[in-house]
């Protein structure tokens, strides 16, 4: 797992690091000593978990995360026990309280290793079966008619799986994983952030296509393959 390490004082962030070192699970990606570093970090790396100290100059951690609209997993890790039920609120993994025991840090890590291991389970959990897949959405298993997919668009940690009806179906997980299950024969990435449905394409041009009336670009690295496909198609 990608962590990130937040804290103002140095000595409790190098610790953190050390404590984060002896796991082999986790990589740190980042460590920050100031909260307006970590907006620059998770807006340019996909970060797993973040262990966050709450009273720090300027915006402290909790306000932080409230202003975090797709935060990763969060372990608080500070001197002050009063903001547990605020944490808790804000649906971190674990809060822990300064001097942290190994024994208790690892017992938080492990419970975001678990909840990190289920949500990649959930992730993998999209089945073809004939003319249908599933996509777990909102804490279930969604049923979706492979015709009624129009276009796919990656959004950073979600998908938008856009359908004839005008409903999206959002879901956690990557735009790799659902290229490499939909398989190529009725879909394409035209794009790094689009997927879309063969079959939908309304028209097309050198570095965009329209389909479901909606103007979709054409990255360069995908243009040849899709002008292949086109040209075969050609009349």
């Amino acid at each position: 797992m990608n962590c990130i390490l937040v804290d103002d004082e140095k000595p409790a962030l190098e610790l953190l690091e050390d404590n984060v070192r002896q796991i082999p699970y986790l990589h740190v990606s980042a460590c920050c000593r100031k909260p307006m570093q970590v907006l620059e970090v998770l807006k340019t790396q996909q970060i797993d978990l973040m262990f966050l100290d709450i009273h720090m100059p300027g915006l402290n951690g909790l306000e932080l995360l409230r202003s975090l609209s797709n935060p990763p997993m969060v372990i608080l890790v500070t001197a002050y026990a009063e903001h547990a039920l605020d944490g808790f609120n804000l649906d971190v993994v674990d809060y822990l309280v300064k001097p942290v025991p190994f024994s208790r840090f690892l017992k938080a890590v492990q419970k975001a290793h678990e909840l990190y291991q289920a949500r990649h389970l959930q992730s993998r959990s999209i089945l073809t079966e004939h003319d249908h897949v599933f996509v777990n959405a909102n804490y279930s298993l969604v049923k979706i008619r492979i015709q009624d997919i129009t276009f796919i668009e990656g959004m950073k940690d979600y998908v938008k799986i856009n359908l004839v009806d005008g409903k999206p179906v959002m879901t956690r997980m990557g735009l790799r994983s659902i290229e490499e299950k939909l398989g190529t024969e009725r879909f394409m990435r035209v794009h790094k952030s689009y997927i879309i449905a063969l079959d939908k394409i309304e028209s097309v041009q050198k570095a965009q296509l329209v389909t479901a009336g909606v103007e979709i670009p054409i990255g360069e690295g995908y243009r040849n393959s899709l002008q292949t496909y086109v040209a075969d198609k050609n009349l």
